[in-house]
């Protein structure tokens, strides 16, 4: 008990900006190891090789692999989040998001094949892992609220019916993304413009009378 208070000690007298250096060099180390060998084939001990950093040092920030890829996966709808811009602009266009997506630069959520082929492992291993699934859950609850607040952002404007609720529109979005990187891990040739397109023409659509 004392060593560990010691450590909790020692932990909060590192400055910030140390504190999220390692969390980084860690995090870095893993997407390598997962896009490289992927997720169910990546140890823990890969992951240590890879940062070039002890066992303690790295499970004091993260218990697992679960918390690995859940931080990676929050990170990276960070950066998604990012570049929806702030409330005070206009709205991107939603049929856009796919570009969006594709701009992000980290993994599981970047344009490449691997970077795909990397989420669908997670998606995978959260079947076998209610641990990984809660997580994901929480991390895509805010993906949610995140397009959430696009898509009222586009009701205000009447660009959108008012009458649906914005986490559904946000959802069934989020699903169209999820199947276009489906495409692409298993295919290698899905084509963001083609999505884009198709996606733009269904949003166009009128219900008949």
């Amino acid at each position: 008990m004392k060593e560990r208070s010691f450590y909790i000690g020692a932990m909060s007298r590192k400055p910030k900006e140390h504190l999220d250096a390692r969390r980084r060099q860690i995090l870095d180390a893993a997407r390598r190891c997962f896009v490289r060998n992927g997720f169910h084939a990546t140890s823990m001990q890969d992951v240590l090789a890879e940062a070039g950093l002890s066992v303690g040092a790295v499970y004091r920030y993260f218990s697992g692999k679960d918390a690995l890829i859940a931080a990676i996966v929050s990170d990276a709808l960070a950066e998604l989040a990012a570049a929806f811009g702030d409330d005070a602009g206009e709205p991107p266009e939603l049929d856009d998001i796919v570009d969006a997506v594709l701009r992000v630069d980290r993994p599981p959520l970047s344009g490449s094949r691997e970077s795909a082929r990397l989420l669908v492992q997670v998606w995978a291993e959260a079947l076998r892992s209610p641990e990984l699934a809660g997580r994901l859950d929480e991390v895509m609850a805010a993906a949610r609220a995140v397009l959430g607040g696009v898509v009222v952002r586009h009701q205000r404007r009447g660009l959108l019916p008012a009458d649906v609720p914005a986490e559904h529109i946000a959802g069934a979005l989020i699903a169209l993304v999820d199947g276009y990187l489906l495409q692409h891990a298993v295919f290698g040739r899905a084509d963001p413009a083609a999505f884009r397109a198709g996606l733009r023409a269904l949003m166009s659509a009128r219900g008949g009378d």
